[in-house]
């Protein structure tokens, strides 16, 4: 590719590489499909706490860089969603650390950056240019999207693409990405599976997508000679999308919780149910689920306002429950969330602690 053409292009996001969570042998394409579909995505009323690094000196970014990460994630707030976002100045206290190293962007996705047991001192999410300019603004909010669970846009086997696969290599093995076949491979060729997306829509303008340059998509006919560049910032479907998983709490009273009384689990797949606790006696307390249902249950506890984690259990793709023990404390409040991936019927399953 001619350098004339390469210079309009910029560094793109370079996802890590990681492993794919097995599942069961014996599971069917649909509990499977929604399993993945949901697998990365935080329960809803989870706060996410950031750290940024100060050291090693590489990872360090000045504070116009951290602002722009900080304005990024209040990008995402403003649409009304459950998560919060909190600041943190110990790393151990954080799912997301932040590192300015130069060269690369990236972030795990999702629950990735807890699941994978990333050593405290290791980032989740690292930016690699400038933030300060409107390519490095949408970058930041790029890579906090993957931190909620969304994976890359242009690899949505629903857009049809085609891609001039040579010219894809030849551009992207050069600056300013200098990527090799595996990774080119994994960032764009790649079509992630059907079950990590939903609908039939392709979002072309999604902050997920990245730009391209002329010739190096074949199909849609029109990017043969035209760049694909989305528009700037958030879109509408992904205002859409990221409030199908995290939805706006209600004030709604939550239901009780109480030992030795089961509760009806009527959810649909990626619906989300919320439980208080208010534990009369301090002991240790066994919750579980009940029934043929894949789910993940999330136990915390109220500090003054603050859900903290406490434990948490996933069963999906396997034959067994969701479980969790754990000692509560009399006169303490203690949230348990519960997001269903599949179950054989809506509402077969239960939920109980004791």
């Amino acid at each position: 590719m001619a350098a004339s053409k390469r210079k309009f292009m910029k560094p793109v996001c370079d996802l890590p590489a990681v492993p794919e969570r097995p599942l069961d042998r014996n599971i069917d394409a649909e509990r499977a499909f929604l399993i993945r579909y949901i697998e990365k995505k935080w329960v809803n009323n989870t706060i996410l706490h950031y750290y940024f690094f100060d050291s090693p000196r590489g990872w360090r970014g000045d504070d116009s860089q951290k602002e722009a990460v900080r304005k990024a994630f209040q990008k995402w707030k403003k649409i009304g969603i459950g998560i919060k976002f909190l600041e943190v100045d110990d790393p151990a206290d954080a799912e997301i650390r932040i590192g300015f190293l130069r060269g690369r962007s990236w972030s795990y996705v999702g629950r990735d950056a807890i699941d994978l047991e990333i050593p405290v001192h290791d980032r989740t999410m690292n930016f690699g240019w400038d933030l300060t300019t409107q390519y490095g603004g949408d970058t930041a909010i790029h890579e906090i999207g993957h931190a909620l669970g969304f994976p890359h846009e242009h690899q949505n086997p629903n857009a049809g693409i085609i891609w001039n696969e040579e010219a894809v290599y030849e551009y992207f093995s050069g600056p300013p990405n200098n990527w090799d076949s595996d990774t080119i491979y994994r960032n764009i060729i790649r079509k992630i599976s059907p079950s990590m997306v939903s609908g039939s829509t392709w979002d072309k303008d999604s902050i997920m997508h990245y730009s391209f340059n002329a010739g190096l998509i074949t199909s849609p006919v029109e990017f043969q000679v035209n760049p694909l560049i989305p528009m700037p910032g958030l879109s509408e479907m992904d205002m859409k999308e990221v409030k199908k998983f995290y939805p706006a709490p209600t004030r709604e009273k939550l239901p009780e919780l109480k030992p030795f009384l089961s509760k009806i689990v009527k959810l649909a797949a990626g619906q989300q149910v919320d439980y208080i606790i208010t534990p009369e006696i301090s002991r240790k307390y066994t919750m579980q689920t009940f029934g043929t249902m894949d789910t993940v249950m999330v136990l915390f506890e109220d500090d003054e306002g603050e859900p903290i984690f406490l434990a948490g259990d996933d069963d999906s793709g396997t034959n067994t429950n969701s479980k969790i023990e754990h000692r509560l404390i009399k006169g303490r409040t203690y949230y348990l969330r519960l997001r269903l991936y599949y179950a054989t019927s809506v509402g077969e399953g239960g939920v109980m602690s004791w």
